[in-house]
């Protein structure tokens, strides 16, 4: 996971040298904000950044909902989002820039406090391995539920809201599946741990509205991506027992990519392997974000 350097409070700095005070007051109670965005080495060998801009904009809209002013423009935040991947020589790598509370005070009220903000790279391969993107995985619906949107800012990438997520994916890991998969208040299917869900029915796709989701930008590129293709996709409710009778079920996300889902709380998906829909999809998402598709090379940062 090691890189050479990290960008923290406006400097380059050596990896081990990027540490916090054990005062810092998110550390205690989770106000902060991240992202999580891929850096891919295109067809032609440069390397390019995918969706940077709507992921920087969704990072400082998360800062507003918690009420976070980030010292730095969007601007600002985005070209060293890209000078992090060149100074660590990457070709390929995973970017995480975040913002976070400092040490000034502990309390669940304060007052005056310093933003934070660091930006840090390294070469992450796939979220749930290679061989997930390839054969699929196996997923569990959890027994935790989602945040109601009133408990939790669902449209916030937000630090402390993760712990639902981590309590999640360990019940599902300790039952032998690989993923879990959340309902909202309501029972019907929210998302996964860290993932956008999918599913295909009757050559329609459907996948969670925004209601109690975070909007996933790889999310967005797939609808977009899905539509152009010629296959209909709503944004609509569904439960866990139409994801049992589906054709076919697919997890979206930064790090997951396009992960297929071929079997849902021992119930098989289709014919228990990945569909020909999603491996078509994903084929087309890794072409685009390998540059491959001029059509859609505004999506594409290069370095």
């Amino acid at each position: 996971m090691k890189a050479d350097k990290i960008w923290m409070d406006g400097k380059f700095i050596d990896w081990d040298d990027a540490n916090v005070h054990v005062c810092t007051h998110t550390l205690h109670y989770g106000v902060g904000v991240f992202e999580g965005i891929r850096c891919y080495e295109c067809h032609d060998g440069k390397s390019a950044i995918f969706m940077l801009n709507k992921h920087i904009d969704r990072l400082f809209d998360s800062a507003h909902i918690v009420q976070l002013d980030i010292p730095y423009s969007k601007r600002e935040v985005i070209d060293l989002c890209k000078e992090i991947v060149k100074v660590n020589n990457f070709k390929e790598c995973y970017i995480r820039p975040i913002v976070f509370m400092g040490h000034n005070e502990l309390g669940l009220y304060v007052k005056e406090f310093k933003v934070r903000v660091a930006i840090i790279s390294w070469v992450w391969g796939a979220y749930l391995g290679d061989e997930a993107l390839k054969n699929g995985i196996r997923a569990k619906i959890s027994s935790f539920t989602r945040h109601n949107v009133n408990a939790g800012m669902s449209k916030g990438k937000i630090s402390g809201q993760y712990v639902n997520s981590i309590l999640a994916k360990k019940e599902a890991v300790a039952a032998g599946f690989d993923e879990a998969i959340l309902l909202d208040t309501e029972g019907y299917v929210s998302e996964a741990s860290g993932e956008n869900i999918f599913m295909l029915r009757n050559n329609i796709i459907k996948t969670t509205p925004l209601t109690s989701i975070l909007q996933g930008v790889t999310r967005d590129a797939v609808i977009k991506l899905s539509r152009d293709m010629g296959y209909e996709v709503k944004e609509e409710r569904f439960t866990r027992d139409e994801l049992y009778i589906a054709d076919e079920v697919f997890f979206t996300g930064t790090a997951a990519e396009v992960t297929p889902v071929c079997e849902i709380d021992g119930r098989k998906i289709g014919e228990g392997r990945p569909g020909s829909v999603t491996l078509s999809i994903q084929k087309k998402f890794f072409e685009v974000a390998r540059g491959m598709h001029k059509e859609y090379s505004d999506w594409l940062t290069y370095l």
